[in-house]
């Protein structure tokens, strides 16, 4: 599956609260979801490689999961 991180979520990842949120970790939470996201849904409590939580948006579109935003905890 492919994964689309929008412009705004990279942005994101410049925040502080953001800090150590690879783009990596981000692939690999949006891939861990199962089955279909019609529309944009909230997903919490994934984790970082350094430790660090974080949730993200995403839907399903037509090519690939589109992560609209990340939420560092």
């Amino acid at each position: 599956m492919r994964v689309i991180i929008t412009d705004h979520a990279r942005k994101r990842l410049r925040d502080m609260r953001q800090d150590k949120i690879t783009t990596h970790d981000i692939i690999m939470a949006a891939k861990g979801i199962p089955g279909r996201i019609p529309t944009a849904t909230r997903f919490r409590g994934f984790f970082a490689k350094s430790g660090r939580m974080f949730d993200i948006v995403a839907k399903d579109i037509t090519n690939g999961r589109l992560v609209i935003t990340i939420i560092g905890k």
